[in-house]
């Protein structure tokens, strides 16, 4: 199985999730590194609004979720898994298997070569890092 390394600096969540399932699914293994400095685009009060609404539904009743993690990694690997369709079963399981998040650059992965996915940097944005950190 041939691996694919991407950098996930300066690049959209949405953007680099959407090609990091689509390689999943035609059968690539992919190492995501650097995810806590991934941006999430639109104004940073709303961004921290938003996710800070999504944390308090689990308030109410932590037992049965839904979880939403604060840590980059997390929060990207949950971006890739709604964009992998059935992730519970069948392929979409198998996808989900073959994606692993990474904060920084891990020293087993140093000297490879990274794919830096083409993005335009919006005018006002979050990093994941922060975002966890203000949430």
């Amino acid at each position: 199985m041939e691996k694919i390394y991407v950098d996930a600096e300066g690049c959209q969540r949405g953007r680099l999730g959407s090609y990091v399932a689509k390689q999943a699914l035609l059968g690539y293994e992919l190492i995501v590194v650097n995810c806590e400095k991934a941006i999430v685009s639109g104004r940073e009060p709303r961004t921290i609004t938003d996710f800070r609404f999504k944390k308090a539904i689990n308030v109410m009743n932590p037992e049965k979720g839904p979880f939403y993690s604060r840590s980059p990694e997390k929060m990207m690997k949950r971006t890739i898994r709604g964009m992998v369709p059935d992730f519970r079963l069948g392929r979409g399981k198998v996808a989900m298997s073959h994606v692993k998040c990474y904060i920084g650059i891990p020293d087993e992965f140093k000297k490879e070569k990274f794919i830096k996915i083409p993005c335009k940097t919006p005018f006002s944005s979050i990093t994941l890092k922060k975002l966890g950190k203000l949430v």
